[in-house]
């Protein structure tokens, strides 16, 4: 959901589909021009031990247009207290682990396509390194 706080009242903005039951959830990855367009776009894992879907969403016009999915990348486990991953600004990519957690994916949005690179193995710190840009 994108909500608006005016004037001490919140108003809904925009929302992606409901998932489709309780006890479901969505793990953001990025936000912000993630294809240089000039556009907010955001990014996030639909049901991130489950459906393992990439979602992206464009602002614009005043409401949230479905832009791209990828399937078989995620960016949570069950039990952790954070989310992984996220958006490395060097190389324009998102960083995601492939859907069974042995590969490192760096994924590029360009306008309504996504693409995906396999980074190598999954380590033993996650997916940290690969978020970290050359000095």
């Amino acid at each position: 959901m994108i909500l608006n706080a005016t004037g001490g009242t919140l108003s809904l903005l925009g929302a992606t589909p409901y998932i489709g039951q309780y006890n479901r959830w969505l793990a953001p990855v990025a936000l912000g021009d993630l294809d240089g367009d000039g556009m907010v776009e955001l990014a996030y894992i639909d049901r991130p031990h489950l459906a393992k879907r990439l979602r992206v969403w464009r602002w614009t016009a005043g409401a949230l247009r479905h832009v791209a999915d990828m399937d078989g990348l995620t960016n949570y486990r069950i039990g952790w207290d954070f989310i992984a991953g996220g958006w490395r600004a060097c190389s324009g990519e998102m960083i995601l682990a492939s859907g069974d957690w042995s590969r490192v994916m760096a994924v590029r949005l360009a306008g309504r396509t996504l693409s995906a690179r396999d980074l190598g193995r999954l380590g033993r710190d996650g997916l940290a390194s690969a978020l970290v840009c050359p000095p």
